[in-house]
C-alpha cells in the first residue's frame, strides 16, 4: 500500500482511552472515564446519552473545545491532544464544521455574508469565499435566499444557513450538537434530509442528539452511561 493510501484509509476520529476529570479531591468528577471510539471517514454517527453521561463533554473534545485528562485523540490524523490554544483554533477552523442548536447566527448580516465568515477567518480572498459560499448554500438548497438576513428566515432554514456555514471550509468532519432541538417537524426533517444527503456524497457526520427519531438517520449509534461507551451499533 502506497503513502497515499493510508492517509486515506487513516479514520477521521481515532480517540484511545481518553478520560476527563473535572475539579480535585472531594469536588473531582469523572466525566469521561476511558473513551475509545474510531470513526472512519464517510461514517454517520449518532451519539446519545442523558444529562450527566459525558456527552457534552465528549463533544467539546471532539470539537477541540476542550481538551482529554489523558488519553489520545487524532483528528484526521493529527494528535490533537498535544496542540496549544492557537493551533486548536487552527483545526477548529479548518478540519471541523460546527452546527449547534441555536444556529449562531449574525444579526442583519446575509445568509451569504454568513457563511463566508470562516473563510474570512481563513483568509480566503473575498471573490473565492463568494463563490464557495454560494456553492455551499446551494448544496444545502438556500441558493436563492443568499441575500436574506436570519430574522427574514424560516428556523429549518437558519439551520440550513449554519450547515452551509460548517460546509464551507471543506471539513473533514461535521459536528452537530442538538442540531434540530429548536425545530418543529417539518424544518427537523428538511435539515435531517441535507445531513442524509450530505452523507450519502460522502461527508462524515457525528450527531449529538437525545431524540431517538433523530438518532435513527445516522448508520451508527453509540450511547454514553456515566462517562462510558455502554452501546455501539451499527444501524445501517
Amino acid at each position: 500500500m502506497s503513502v497515499a493510501e493510508l492517509v486515506v484509509t487513516k479514520p477521521v476520529l481515532d480517540i484511545q482511552n481518553v478520560k476527563k476529570i473535572y475539579g480535585q479531591g472531594e469536588t473531582e468528577v469523572h466525566a469521561l472515564r476511558g473513551v475509545t471510539l474510531n470513526v472512519e471517514r464517510g461514517d454517520y454517527v449518532a451519539i446519545m446519552g442523558s444529562s450527566g453521561s459525558g456527552k457534552s463533554t465528549l463533544m467539546n473534545i471532539l470539537g477541540c473545545l476542550d481538551i482529554p485528562t489523558s488519553g489520545q485523540y487524532r483528528l484526521d490524523g493529527v494528535d490533537v491532544s498535544r496542540l496549544n490554544d492557537r493551533q486548536l483554533a487552527l483545526v477548529r477552523n479548518r478540519r471541523i464544521g460546527f452546527v449547534f442548536q441555536s444556529f449562531n447566527l449574525i444579526a442583519r448580516t446575509s445568509a451569504l455574508a454568513n457563511v463566508e465568515l470562516p473563510l474570512a477567518y481563513a483568509g480566503v480572498k473575498a471573490v473565492e469565499r463568494r463563490r464557495r459560499a454560494r456553492a455551499a448554500l446551494a448544496m444545502v438548497g438556500l441558493a436563492e435566499r443568499e441575500d436574506h438576513e436570519p430574522n427574514q428566515l424560516s428556523g429549518g432554514q437558519q439551520q440550513r444557513v449554519a450547515v452551509a456555514r460548517a460546509l464551507v471550509t471543506a471539513p473533514a468532519l461535521v459536528l452537530a450538537d442538538e442540531p434540530t432541538g429548536n425545530l418543529d417537524t417539518q424544518s427537523t426533517n428538511d435539515v435531517l434530509a441535507v445531513f442524509d444527503r450530505l452523507n450519502r456524497s460522502g461527508r462524515t457526520i457525528v450527531l449529538i442528539t437525545h431524540e431517538p427519531d433523530v438518532a435513527e438517520h445516522a448508520k451508527r449509534l453509540i450511547r454514553l452511561v456515566d462517562g462510558r461507551i455502554v452501546q455501539d451499533e451499527r444501524l445501517k
